[in-house]
């Protein structure tokens, strides 16, 4: 009975990799000095493997940056912008294509799926020479072997990796990219002929795209690449692994008749409905990799549940053909739980972070051959019946509240055009009104003093003191700007998810947790345990003591319920949409805590809430329906002269822009500017919008100071689509990864461009 483990964290236990990056880039060590930090992490991953009983061990999983950038490496498939003149890419290159350097532009990031990570997309088009550029998968495969250690490596898939790509700048928009297969697939030859000649007799494929909702041309590309593919791969044990939902009945047809392919990946914790088809018909003689333990979430594992899964599908594909598996690559999911010391022991023991996966999928594999290690099962038991009879994941108060929700849609009483005229009438805001998004720079200072507070080493006093001066200064700055509506600057909040959870119940935090969401940035999401409440009012305090700065408006900044959700581990004892609703009221209390408080203008961000988009389309208008409704939820008691803001990050609205006008947020700022304002294409197309609206109109992620002219030009865009009373004045993003020297003048320019359109617009009336 065997196992196998989908893809490792590459960051390490206590985030060795993203110092040793940082310190790279920023000229402090050498490449060697990378390298060995590199090799260290790969080898103590392996070794962890093996000494954990793992047979399939999966090698090329690590990556300085990201997999799909490595595929774009190996495949020679450089943009011509980095000069590349070919040879083995090094890092220069490399790190061009990630980062952007002195004089071209980064490729674009998006979203792996529907996780937190992002991927690097290859830019393509019919010009692009492929060659093997980049040998890493057999070098990492070699390096295993010299440790003893017989690994698979791991490859993204041929069609996945075209599927997930775009045209580059100055390709037809309809190009195909499946065209480009025949050039690719030579080039995957080379990499599984090296690969056999270096000795694996396993190799696996990524191929999630295969979860998607894929037309049958895009099915056919998958029978023809793996049919090209098959002589080459003979010899080899071939696996083509697959994650993130279920794999639908024709994708399951197609993938379970390839050529040349042995085993097949399913990710059985997010795809439940794959069972039925498995049972239904699976190939006689072929391995089954079952993944049964979760790789995107922290909580342990179910095994007296699992191994009842696995002794139904050893039925089916008998005991010799099954191996026990983790649902995806355990990327997703927070290192080692060992490094925990300051979570209690009871929350500890509902936990398994990759290290604990690793050996929850041995003990797995073991118990199905017999070999079950009772003590280990007990505990695991122990740990769920505990689980489900603490008091502190159940609250009777805040289950009766979220079921009495059942009944009403929670809209305000009175329609937004007459919301915004009882507004306006109270805060008396120009035409074109400025505001920022909400954070501003966060300074080494001002990190220091949060840090010094939490350890205990300045007391209340000194540092509400020092909080207190802070957003005077951002007061002041503000309103020497001549900003309409102010924002306290948050220099209290490390975090905009954390900050709320540490002052909810049901909420738990970890010290190293810590996921990766790209390159070397990472993010600690806490974990949602119990019901969710509010013992008292969490922002009050700091939004009024702003507010009595100032006579101009003070907005309240708030992080919406969908936004916590998404970006927390979040308990799977009760549906995710339970679990939101119970943050709703939460945030609910608190805004109207605000407004009695006399703040008037209250953001509610929901930054996240189309990344939990759900890959299928036939889930879509479920999942849109209780997210835009727990929106709803947290505002809908507030008076009309209460003005309700709302932001959102990048992301590609267009295809949600109903439920986002669905929310019915008195004023939503977006961020635009990067996305080449694909944004306002949809305005153009002439949807009805009569709520407030900034599109960002500069980009905060670049240190670039756009001019006055600049930004007045791109307010002229978008007076060309949308009504001159609604529209807002605003950056893209809150402004606490710049620096005050990048700030002021941007601000300054902003400000000066929206004036100057007031001015026109005045003279052509």
């Amino acid at each position: 009975m065997a196992s196998h483990i989908v893809g490792y964290p590459r960051m390490g236990p206590k985030r060795e990799l993203k110092f040793a990056l940082e310190s790279f880039w920023d000229g402090k060590t050498t490449a060697e000095d990378l390298k060995k930090v590199a090799a260290d992490l790969r080898s103590s991953i392996w070794k962890q493997m093996s000494d954990a009983g793992i047979k399939y061990i999966p090698s090329n999983t690590f990556s300085y940056y990201d997999q799909v950038l490595d595929t774009t490496a190996l495949l020679g498939a450089v943009p011509p912008r980095y000069g590349w003149t070919g040879g083995e890419i090094g890092y220069d290159t490399y790190f061009s294509m990630a980062r952007g350097n002195a004089s071209v532009p980064a490729m674009e990031m998006t979203k792996w799926f529907d996780t937190n990570y992002h991927f690097i997309v290859p830019e393509l088009g019919p010009e692009v020479k492929f060659s093997y550029a980049s040998h890493k998968a057999v070098d990492e495969y070699k390096e295993a072997k010299a440790l003893g250690v017989d690994t698979v490596p791991v490859l993204v898939g041929p069609v996945s990796y075209l599927l997930l790509s775009k045209p580059a700048k100055g390709v037809d928009k309809t190009f195909a990219l499946l065209s480009l297969l025949d050039k690719i697939l030579p080039v995957y030859k080379e990499v599984i002929s090296d690969l056999k000649a270096a000795g694996a007799t396993w190799i696996q494929f990524d191929e999630p795209t295969l979860v998607l909702d894929l037309d049958s041309d895009k099915l056919k590309a998958f029978s023809d690449a793996y049919a090209e593919l098959e002589s080459t791969l003979s010899g080899l044990n071939v696996l083509v692994e697959t994650y993130f939902a279920d794999v639908p009945a024709e994708a399951y047809k197609t993938l379970t008749s390839l050529k040349g392919v042995t085993a097949y990946g399913f990710d059985l914790v997010r795809g439940t409905k794959t069972l039925d088809l498995i049972k239904g018909d699976f190939p006689k003689g072929k391995y089954l990799f079952a993944g049964l333990v979760d790789g995107r979430n922290i909580w342990a594992n179910d095994l007296a549940a699992s191994v009842s899964t696995l002794e139904e599908l050893a039925a089916i594909v008998g005991k010799d053909n099954l191996v026990v598996s983790t649902s995806c690559s355990l990327l997703h999911t927070a290192v080692d739980l060992v490094n925990e010391t300051k979570l209690d022991n009871e929350i500890k023991s509902w936990l398994a972070f990759a290290a604990q996966k690793i050996v929850e999928v041995n003990a797995l594999a073991k118990a199905l051959a017999g070999q079950k290690d009772e003590a280990f099962f007990a505990a695991n038991a122990e740990a769920h019946a505990s689980r489900k009879s603490s008091p502190r994941v159940t609250n009777e108060a805040v289950q009766k509240a979220a079921a009495a929700l059942k009944g009403s849609d929670h809209r305000r009483a009175t329609n937004v055009s007459a919301r915004l005229d009882a507004q306006q009438k109270k805060l008396n805001l120009p035409i074109l009104p400025t505001t920022t998004i909400g954070s501003f720079p966060q300074t080494v200072e001002l990190r220091r003093v949060r840090r010094e507070y939490k350890a205990n080493k300045i007391s209340e006093e000194e540092y509400v003191k020092a909080i207190k001066e802070e957003i005077s200064k951002v007061v002041k700055l503000q309103e020497e700007l001549d900003i309409d509506v102010l924002v306290h600057g948050e220099p209290e909040r490390n975090d905009m998810v954390e900050y709320f959870g540490e002052q909810l119940s049901g909420f738990a935090f970890t010290v190293n947790g810590w996921v990766q969401s790209y390159g070397s940035r990472c993010v600690k999401p806490p974990i949602i345990y119990g019901d969710v409440s509010r013992p008292k009012a969490m922002t009050v305090f700091w939004s009024t003591m702003a507010q009595s700065m100032t006579a101009r408006p003070m907005k309240g900044m708030l992080t919406g319920p969908v936004t916590i959700l998404n970006w927390s581990f979040v308990r799977v004892d009760q549906p995710r949409f339970e679990t939101c609703y119970q943050i709703a009221l939460a945030i609910k209390d608190e805004v109207e805590d605000l407004e009695k408080a006399g703040i008037n203008v209250i953001q509610i961000d929901e930054a996240a809430l189309r990344e939990g988009l759900p890959l299928r389309k036939s889930e879509h208008a479920f999942y849109l329906d209780w997210s835009v409704h727990s929106f709803r939820i947290t505002n809908c008691g507030v008076q009309d002269t209460t003005q309700i803001h709302t932001h959102m990050c990048y992301s590609n609205f267009n295809d949600i822009i109903q439920s986002i006008i669905d929310m019915d947020a008195d004023v939503i700022t977006i961020e635009n500017s990067r996305s080449d304002e694909k944004l306002l294409s949809v305005f153009r197309e002439g949807v009805k919008y009569g709520a407030g609206i900034g599109p960002g109109v500069y980009d905060i992620h670049s240190p670039r100071i756009p001019s006055t002219e600049e930004i007045a030009d791109r307010i002229n865009k978008m007076l060309a689509v949308l009504e001159t009373n609604i529209l807002w004045v605003n950056p893209d993003c809150g402004l606490k990864t710049r620096k005050y020297a990048e700030v002021n003048p941007a601000l300054k320019n902003m400000v000066a461009a929206a004036k100057l359109l007031r001015t026109q617009l005045a003279s052509a009336n």
